[in-house]
């Protein structure tokens, strides 16, 4: 993405307000106050406020959904967690999240919110940036972004690893296995480029 120069206090205070475009929200009942609000957030590069809102909601509605289902179940939320099985999720957590925001070969899930920007140095990644605005942007945000997409997976393989935790520990060892082929990979690229 590229970087904009700072812009000192004095020139910013000269410009005037961007023209702000209609916001869907206002039909449905979004208050002028809370569209100033968003506005006023980042007046000179629009961000997808809205849609981060609804996607905060959604991830909260899930875990807030997780709890009840787990209390139904009439299991127990274990004591503590394995460390292994901590560290093997938190393995799969990081592959995942890289494939879904960088692969090559996944760009076709995000091509809708994204834009391609090149090859990446990584082999087999891509760089992207979200397009669009409002929620099509903040999902494009999401999607390139593999910190982002980690709190999501990582809420997944806990709620499988709650419900099921031979399950959670084999879908996190498929992708902690490619990971350590990755890094196998990578560490014989830099071997074979000092020889």
């Amino acid at each position: 993405m590229a970087v904009r120069p700072p812009v000192a206090r004095a020139e910013r205070a000269s410009r005037p307000a961007p023209a702000t475009p209609p916001v869907a929200g206002a039909a449905r009942g979004v208050t002028p106050a809370t569209l100033r609000w968003f506005r006023a957030y980042s007046p000179y590069e629009p961000k997808p406020l809205g849609g981060h809102a609804v996607l905060t909601l959604v991830f909260n509605g899930w875990v807030a959904a997780l709890a009840p289902e787990q209390r139904r179940s009439g299991r127990e939320l274990p004591e503590r967690f394995p460390a292994g099985d901590l560290f093997l999720m938190s393995v799969g957590t990081y592959k995942l999240s890289r494939l879904i925001a960088k692969d090559r070969i996944t760009s076709f899930v995000r091509a809708p919110f994204t834009r391609f920007q090149g090859e990446s140095d990584p082999p087999g990644e891509v760089s992207e940036e979200p397009r669009g605005s409002g929620m099509r942007r903040a999902l494009g945000e999401l999607l390139v972004c593999p910190y982002c997409l980690g709190q999501w997976i990582g809420t997944g393989f806990l709620a499988v690893y709650l419900r099921d935790p031979r399950l959670a520990r084999t879908v996190a060892s498929l992708f902690a296995v490619v990971a350590a082929s990755d890094l196998l990979q990578e560490t014989w690229v830099a071997v074979d480029k000092r020889a």
